[in-house]
């Protein structure tokens, strides 16, 4: 049996754009993904591990529109700071933080560690997902991307800490630049929904 028979909509919690427009691309037409309504309120996201941000989302949004949902709780993970910012990836500056802020915290504090040859900069992007039925049941999968953070921003694609993300399986180049073809093809996320989309 499968776990949503093909052409079940699923709402998709993510309320970032960019986020929102990544999945889409990636899963294609695997999924038939319907946008979040944009009545439903920002979840609160106080769990401490990406899974568990993943889960809150996915419950807010099956309990709000009575549809399957899919969501995806990600972020960097920095071994120089002890896996900062982790969870708190998207406001690590602080609450409304701008993705540039939060890369200017980010090389400061590794800056501040002392963490200036690549060797001290290794860090890894994980993506969570969990897509939730109405009766409860889910399947979660999980990506990773190994990588260095580089000294400086490169690139104008992407978002978030792409700029100065240097993925291990990539070529020297950011993830901001690369198209997205050769970053889904590598990232925590692409990684994640692939495992989806064969668990499906």
């Amino acid at each position: 049996m499968t776990f949503l028979p093909p052409g079940t909509p699923v709402v998709l919690a993510s309320a970032n754009p960019k986020k929102a427009g990544e999945i889409a691309e990636i899963l294609g037409d695997a999924v038939a993904l319907v946008p979040r309504p944009p009545e439903v309120p920002d979840v609160v996201e106080d769990a401490d591990t990406f899974e568990g941000n993943a889960r809150l989302k996915a419950v807010a949004l099956v309990e709000a529109t009575g549809l399957a949902a899919l969501a995806d709780d990600s972020g960097l993970q920095v071994d120089a700071l002890g896996g900062e910012p982790g969870v708190f990836s998207a406001r690590y500056a602080g609450e409304g933080a701008s993705d540039a802020d939060n890369v200017t915290k980010l090389l400061a504090a590794l800056k501040a560690a002392g963490a200036i040859e690549p060797a001290a900069r290794t860090a890894r992007f994980r993506a969570v997902l969990v897509l939730r039925r109405p009766d409860g049941a889910e399947v979660v999968t999980e990506g990773v991307v190994e990588g260095t953070i580089a000294p400086t921003p490169r690139g104008g694609g992407g978002f978030g800490y792409d700029p100065v993300f240097v993925p291990d399986d990539g070529d020297g180049r950011t993830f901001a630049e690369m198209d997205s073809a050769a970053k889904h093809a590598i990232s925590h996320r692409g990684r994640s929904l692939r495992a989806l989309v064969d668990l499906l």
